[in-house]
């Protein structure tokens, strides 16, 4: 199983929380989040990325399903 990392540039204020959270998995470029890779195998601290955006910015997703795995709803 993988995730899709998606980052909605429009949405993203560059807070940070994200590389905060995953560094492994985010870096800020020109002051905006982008994933360092747009599949990556399921990690909590991607899920709490998500999580901790504060505009929603980031969209996890199973690559098989299309499921939302976070932010939840």
């Amino acid at each position: 199983m993988s995730w899709s990392i998606e980052v909605d540039s429009n949405a993203c204020i560059g807070s940070g929380m994200c590389v905060g959270v995953a560094p492994e998995h985010f870096d800020l470029v020109d002051g905006f989040s982008c994933a360092k890779q747009a599949t990556a195998d399921p990690a909590d601290e991607v899920v709490d990325a998500a999580e901790s955006c504060p505009v929603e910015a980031i969209l996890v997703k199973d690559t098989e399903t299309g499921r939302v795995i976070a932010p939840e709803e």
